[in-house]
């Protein structure tokens, strides 16, 4: 049987591979044709109206500019952190050892750092975390490893690269390889290290090591600043040794020059960097940069010095008052690749203040050092613009402090509710990295254990016209330099370039960056154009974003590019959560309508490189889809803000006609938009290169073609479910709406049409591609006709599409693929009965539907497949009108025979195929009665469901029949049936259909496997548990379910929820294990900066306050219990207490003052902190009063006073809610004062200790420091102190000693003795006991 790919592009019996006309559906190419130009127009588009870099930069008017957009919070920040990486504990023992001597450095390109410790180096794999290799030297300090390519033909095979190893004394390469991968997604995995016995001494030590793509080295002289080579060759000759070094800055050819006649400061080098597409070395030095060019073997040819650049950059920014002698460095070189800019400039140089200087051609595009270049006629590079650094940085901390403010809309900016943030001074930057216009500069943090990342990237909405009507005005902090350089516009009416600016903290002191080279290269043909680096609006969706690494002395901290998408993604985000679409209008504003749509569409209908990945671990081909709650907000937002399309009339003067012309809506050009950015890399493409012996093969990656046919068919599927999204409602189509409305709408619609017949063209022509290419192409080619051959030749993926050619090269490739089947066959008539297999399947399963007999076939299932696939796609074919008998007949032959395929999927094809307008799945969704005559088709759908349950079922019981008969020692069979049984359910779990998968968790959970279903998290689950009716068993998975998602937050809004609700008899124990459970999770919350943390906070202390009042109410009701068979209106009331949670005012009101619960009153101000003394104090007064009241002996009264007062305390003490210690103390002290002589003395006080109360607190409160209250209580007061002296004089008294008031206490006692009764002898002797007491320890 013929590949479905084959269908669409049809095939003959025609001799093979010429040009036949088949019989096949027409396709109607003038629409394909028309909506390929539109297509090519938005590829065209893309191309140009983001401007190059040099082109905003190498402007004749303006040589210098400094326009930033600085946030003051990290809403727009350019780059967030992705993940941080300890280096292994194993190295940090080489990092504490004291006399060792470390240097680091990263390899990107292998997926290593570097760290070497005296003469030890070690290659950390900081994806596995793990050290992988390590290598010693004989006994020289190692101070550089740097990675370079091996010349061919010198080394075996496997060694690919070289490291460069430098000590101060000696130079020496090693030899490395690369086993395959291990895994998907890692480029490079195992390192071996080969001694290459190439090792030379030198006079001063090598620095800034780098290689060329041919295998050459060269680098500078660390104290002399020379410019070094290091040759090597496969044997030493007459002419050479194996291994030398020479000096560039003093040979023979360049002596002669002037320039190096002498060394001086200026002249030394300090790095050297290679530009491989211009075939060039920049030689940079303290005050400017030479330019040389290999010409030969062992040779150099010096091109060209710029000298005395801080003379020149203080010429082109007018003496900036920033620019000083002194504080002016050259830090380091950056080459600008020809994809970076195409207008001219090669490379530019940072200094340590973070100003660039871009040196190259203005207005010379296309200038090159190439091997062709001809010096004498080549135009020197200059300084051609000077970018200041941002001047007003906002700090790290304050970012993360700031909130939001509200956004601006159509140019009004709201009234700022907080105060500015705080600025950040940055002065001296560290180590450098860019790539694609994108630069991160470390920089020291003012507090210990951090640096600060400056991070910059171009903020397109400034300075590339991409359609704004309503471009918001600049945010409150836009940091710029001075006031000359603020202009929006350069001198010849081109917008400024303008760049996001922002500092982010990482842990630790900064070593090294470096760019994270992408796992999956972006598709790039030199003859094709491709849009400017810098623009990411038309590069976001065909390639993952770019991260950058910084190696510190903790570990390696990974920053990732936030593109224009994610910016919009979490304005979605933020509009799901909190209603807010005033972020979404601004960006809207921002980035335009059309491009707003574009990014809108790919959000709704899911994309492979949305989700921002992280690239040492990305798999490419992932499908990325945000989730259901935001691909809902995108789809009506795409809908919402594309507007509707408009017309617009011209006028023909001379003539009586009028000629109109559509305007179309956003939704329109959003959608042409981002189906002309995924097809781009492939559209203007070749079909096919020459390759191996003549043969044809695909000129673009088999990967790159797959990864675009996933994202059209995401974006097929969207629109096939969605067709309502580009047609007008009812009331625009009514006769009351204008013609012009009208005709505009229908204009819109057929281009939409025409697009989306592309679109299916597109996406079936790729599948054909893919096919032939499985069907070895090259070999289908070279069976063509010589003419057939070269229209192949020609072809590109447009033509093959849209063109008559591609449907004449697509035919005769379709005939060579059938002429192939045709040899393996008996005779022509088997390929007539292919023919009916394929285009007539109803006509075949008429007439075979009652032979066709499963269990007729081979019982062994291995031998009777392939006639089993071919039955059950014949089944399919006929299931409209097959009866359910006999698909449920066909199902119980499958499951005897073992086949899981079929007894699996052909009820599920059978449940799609009956109900083909998803009626049963809108009646599920809408949960209808079954009176509903809709819910009919949804009875059907469950008979076909049920069929696969009951084959789940007797795969599981036959393997339990089969360990029973291994437990028995019987003979096992041939097959499996735990292979069986684990296939079904995979067939089972890969099911699109939703309603059948929420009947599978239902039988599962009902089978007791709900553990087992948590664990995989299949893709409905969550949807399945949110379903109506909500039951407490849905949401007890549920918020077990986001447990093992990593989402915690939204496991505790669960948890509340389940322990708030009053539809569910749930036990008051319960609903507080719930509330315990939510606020554990809540506290599991990651902080991150699209976390909703703040959120989280809010809602952590709400649940933290309803556990408290929980507790509250499960007391009352054990108290409370007892009594629930009194009355009944009181027991009513009690069982209350167990079916629902209760406010701390309700249970105040309700059940402490009705039933009198005096020590539940003094709970209830506890937790609430309820601060009411005319409430708190008659609840004491009443304890003191019911005690009088009980006992009339005084001694039994101040037992039963210390009884009850005690254990209050030692609850609610310090609250003065609850435990108001002032009144407390004198309630206590009034029953001394009237019970004299019974109650012994210190009593008041005593009783006050043991609820807790410190010495000191008692001491402070009246009466106990009143004078007026000597005489009457003084026995009471040498009481307190003396057990407050013997407290402080423990060895482990809990009481501090420092704090004990000595002289205060001496001076009171002296007070005391001088008013005191003389005839109170006892309390005299106590308080001089004291006072020795003081002295002898104080």
């Amino acid at each position: 049987m013929l590949p479905a790919a084959l269908q669409s592009y049809g095939g003959s019996t025609s001799t093979k591979g010429t040009i036949r006309t088949p019989q096949v559906e027409p396709v109607d190419l003038v629409a394909l044709q028309s909506a390929g130009r539109l297509v090519l127009d938005r590829i065209t588009k893309d191309l140009s109206f983001i401007p190059d870099l040099g082109d905003t930069l190498t402007s004749t008017s303006t040589q210098v500019s400094a326009s930033y957009t600085v946030y003051p919070n990290d809403y727009r920040a350019p780059f967030q952190k992705r993940k941080f990486v300890d280096i292994p504990e194993d190295l940090f023992e080489h990092f504490n050892a004291v006399s060792a001597l470390s240097h680091v450095g990263l390899l990107p390109e292998i997926e290593r750092a570097w760290l070497s410790f005296d003469n030890k180096l070690f290659f950390w794999d900081y994806v596995d975390g793990e050290t992988s290799s390590f290598w010693e030297e004989g006994g020289e300090v190692i101070s550089d490893v740097r990675l370079v390519k091996a010349k061919k033909g010198m080394f075996i095979d496997e060694i690919t690269s070289l490291f460069v190893v430098t000590t101060p004394l000696s130079i020496m390469l090693l030899g490395l390889s690369f086993e395959p991968p291990r895994e998907r997604g890692r480029a490079l995995r195992e390192l071996k290290l080969y001694s290459t016995d190439l090792k030379i001494a030198t006079d001063v030590e090598m620095i800034s090591v780098i290689g060329t793509p041919d295998g050459r080295i060269f680098m500078c002289g660390a104290q002399d600043g020379c410019l070094y080579e290091l040759h090597y060759q496969e044997n030493e000759s007459w002419f050479g040794k194996r291994i030398q070094v020479i000096n560039h800055s003093v040979s023979a050819v360049q002596s002669l020059l002037p320039r190096f006649t002498a060394s001086t400061p200026q002249d030394k080098i300090t790095q050297v960097i290679a530009d491989p597409d211009r075939n060039c070395l920049y030689a940079l030095t303290t005050d400017g940069v030479s330019i040389y060019k290999p010409s030969g073997e062992k040779s150099l040819q010096h091109v060209q010095s710029i000298g005395n650049l801080y003379k020149s950059t203080q010429d082109k920014t007018a003496g900036h008052p920033g620019l000083t002698r002194d504080r002016f460095a050259l830090s380091s070189l950056h080459v600008l690749a020809p994809t970076d800019s195409r207008s001219g400039l090669h490379f530019f140089i940072l200094s340590t203040t973070g100003v660039r200087l871009y040196f190259g051609h203005p207005n010379i595009p296309g200038y090159s050092y190439g091997s062709s270049m001809n010096t004498a006629h080549a135009r020197p590079v200059q300084l051609v613009h000077v970018r200041l650094p941002p001047s007003n940085l906002i700090h790290p901390d304050a970012l993360a402090q700031q909130t939001k403010q509200p956004p601006s809309i159509y140019g009004v900016t709201q009234p700022q509710t907080q105060p500015p943030p705080r600025a950040f001074n940055a002065t001296e930057f560290d180590c450098a990295e860019h790539y694609r216009g994108m630069i991160v500069m470390s920089h020291p943090g003012d507090r210990d254990g951090n640096d600060y990342v400056l991070c910059m990237s171009p903020d397109l909405t400034r300075f590339g016209p991409i359609g704004q009507t309503h471009l918001p005005s600049q945010p409150a902090m836009l940091a710029q330099s001075e006031s000359s350089y603020r202009n929006a516009l350069v001198g010849d009416g081109r917008p400024a370039f303008t760049e996001y600016a922002a500092l982010t903290s990482i842990p630790g002191k900064t070593w090294a960056t470096a760019h994270v080279p992408p796992s999956v290269s972006p598709l790039f043909n030199p003859d094709i154009p491709s849009p400017s680096a810098i623009n990411e609006l038309a590069t976001q969706f065909g390639e993952a974003p770019c991260h950058f690494m910084l190696l510190t002395n903790c570990g390696i901290s990974f920053l990732v590019k936030r593109r224009a998408v994610d910016f919009l993604r979490a304005d979605l985000e933020e509009l799901q959560s909190s209603g807010t679409p005033q972020p979404l209008i601004e960006f809207r504003d921002s980035f335009g309508r059309d491009q707003t749509c574009c990014m809108l569409l790919a959000l709704a209908c899911g994309n492979t490189f949305l989700e921002v990945q992280d690239e040492t671990t990305f798999k490419s081909g992932n499908i990325s889809t945000p989730t259901l709650d935001i691909t809902n907000v995108a789809k009506q937002a795409f809908y919402d803000l594309g507007e509707r399309p408009t017309w617009t009339e011209r006028v023909t003067y001379g003539t009586a006609d009028n000629q109109g012309v559509a305007v179309f809506s956003g939704r329109r050009e959003g959608l042409v938009l981002y189906f002309s950015r995924l097809v781009r890399p492939l559209w203007k493409a070749k079909l096919t290169q020459p390759g191996l012996v003549g043969r044809q093969k695909l000129f673009v990656a088999e990967n790159d073609i797959i990864t675009t046919q996933k994202n059209l068919f995401l974006l097929k599927d969207f629109l096939d479910k969605n067709p309502q999204l580009f047609h007008s409602s009812p009331s625009e189509t009514s006769s009351r709406v204008p013609v012009s409305e009208q005709e505009a709408w229908r204009a819109e619609q057929n281009s939409v049409s025409e697009v989306v017949a592309l679109l299916s063209r597109t996406v079936e022509a790729l599948s054909f591609v893919l096919l032939l290419n499985d069907y070895m192409l090259g070999d289908l080619v070279s069976q063509c006709d010589t003419e057939i051959q070269n229209l192949i030749a020609r072809q590109t993926f447009e033509t093959l599409i849209t063109s008559q050619d591609g449907m004449t090269v697509s035919r005769a490739l379709v005939n060579v693929i059938i002429d192939q089947q045709i040899g393996q066959q008996i005779s022509v008539s088997s390929r007539k009965k292919m023919f009916e297999r394929l285009w007539n399947p109803e006509i075949l399963w008429k007439s075979r539907i009652g032979s066709l007999n499963p269990l007729g076939m081979s019982s062994n299932p291995v031998s009777a497949m392939p006639r089993l696939t071919f039955q059950r796609r014949l089944f399919a074919k006929g299931a409209r009108i097959m009866q359910f008998d006999k698909l449920r007949e066909v199902c119980g032959d499958y499951q005897q025979l073992e086949y899981a395929r079929g007894a699996i999927e052909l009820p599920l094809t059978c449940a799609q195929i009956i109900d083909p307008d998803k009626i049963g799945v809108n009646a599920w969704h809408a949960g209808l009665s079954s009176s509903d005559p809709r819910t009919s088709f949804l009875q059907k759908r469950q008979q076909c469901y049920e069929l696969v349950l009951d084959s789940l079922t007797v795969f599981e019981n036959k393997c339990t029949d089969r360990k029973k008969t291994e437990e028995k020692d019987v003979l096992p069979r041939q097959s499996d049936p735990e292979a069986v049984r684990s296939h079904a359910y995979e067939l089972a779990f890969a099911s699109d259909d939703e309603v059948f998968h929420s009947t599978l968790y239902d039988w599962l959970i009902q089978r007791g496997l709900a553990d087992d279903l948590l664990a995989m998290r299949p893709s409905y689950l969550e949807a399945h548990l949110k379903r109506e009716p909500v039951t407490v068993q849905k949401l007890q998975l549920l918020w077990q379910f986001f447990v093992k998602d990593g989402q915690f937050l939204r496991a505790a809004e669960v948890l509340a929820v389940l322990a708030e609700s009053t539809q569910f008899d749930l036990e008051l124990s319960d609903r507080l294990e719930y509330l315990t459970l939510a606020v554990g999770n809540a506290k599991s919350h990651p902080i991150s900066s699209m976390g909703r943390h703040e959120t989280a906070i809010a809602f952590l202390t709400d649940l933290e306050e309803k556990v408290d009042v929980a507790q509250v109410q499960l007391e009352v009701y054990n108290i409370l219990y007892p009594h629930i068979g009194d009355a009944p209106e009181v027991g009513e009331r009690i069982k209350m207490l167990s079916k629902q949670l209760f406010t701390m005012t309700d249970l105040y009101t309700l059940y402490a003052v009705p039933f009198d619960l005096v020590d539940v009153k003094l709970l209830c101000l506890h937790i609430s902190e309820h601060r009411d003394e005319g409430v708190v104090r008659p609840i004491w007064n009443q304890i003191f009063d019911e005690i009088l009241r009980e006992e009339a002996d005084p001694a039994g009264t101040a037992d039963l006073i210390s009884g009850r007062v005690v254990p209050l305390g030692k609850r609610f003490y310090p609250s003065e809610s609850a435990f108001p210690l002032q009144f407390i103390a004198s309630l206590l002290v009034r029953f001394t004062l009237a019970n004299k002589n019974v109650v012994a003395f210190g009593w008041a006080p005593r009783i006050l200790i043991e609820c807790g109360v410190p010495y000191t607190d008692i001491w402070d409160i009246p009466p106990f420091n009143d004078q007026a209250n000597v005489q009457a209580i003084s026995s009471d007061i040498a009481v307190l102190i003396s057990d407050w002296v013997k407290e402080i004089s423990r060895p482990q008294s809990s009481a501090a000693r420092g704090e004990f008031p000595v002289g205060r206490i001496d001076r009171a006692i002296d007070q005391y003795l001088r008013e005191l009764e003389a005839t109170r002898v006892e309390t005299r002797l106590l308080y001089e006991s004291i006072k020795r007491d003081l002295r002898r320890n104080w």
